[in-house]
């Protein structure tokens, strides 16, 4: 991958915003259980009325990486967010949110692999499913997952995770598949 850019240029994902009916229970959660920082809060007039916002991160350097803002309906016949994902920066970190989620009694909680991941998903508080993952070395053609045991040791279950991964296909270290992405992305 030597001479390689990063990424594409222009473009890079920045930060979500997505609407809560409960402002104090979602900010609770956020900032109590994902160790978010409100940044800055307060009220902003549009079209369709006032709307309560709350800026959050947990990058000194960045104003806000979520974006809480009132007016969801307290009832929808269905929640347009698939999910909100956060990489976590290894595998503890992973395992003591996990632990968090357990103690919080949330709902949905599922440790799982998808082969190129190891993740855990759970609803927050208004329903949204959150993922918290790690990259795993490898690749693994997409979608698969396959629940985890979290009881397992850091080495038993990466490498439970790695033997499962074998067997699939498109199995491969995760730098040839990055490879692969900077040609078609036009990046080499």
């Amino acid at each position: 991958m030597e001479g390689m850019k990063k990424a594409r240029r222009g473009l890079s994902l920045s930060h979500m915003g997505f609407y809560v009916s409960d402002m104090a229970r979602v900010e609770d959660f956020y900032s109590r259980v994902l160790e978010f920082t409100v940044t800055d809060r307060g009220t902003l007039q549009t079209p369709h009325g006032e709307v309560r916002l709350v800026f959050l991160s947990r990058d000194p350097a960045v104003h806000h990486q979520v974006v809480l803002a009132s007016g969801r309906p307290e009832h929808l016949a269905f929640n347009p967010i698939n999910q909100i994902s956060f990489e976590a920066d290894s595998l503890d970190t992973l395992r003591q949110f996990y632990a968090r989620f357990v103690s919080e009694g949330l709902e949905e909680i599922n440790p799982v692999t998808h082969g190129n991941a190891i993740s855990i998903y759970a609803r927050d508080p208004e329903g949204n499913r959150l993922e918290i993952f790690i990259d795993t070395p490898w690749y693994v053609d997409q979608p698969m997952r396959v629940p985890v045991d979290f009881d397992l040791p850091d080495a038993d279950l990466m490498a439970a995770v790695e033997h499962h991964a074998s067997t699939l296909p498109g199995f491969r270290p995760r730098t040839d598949w990055q490879a692969e992405m900077a040609v078609r992305m036009g990046l080499v």
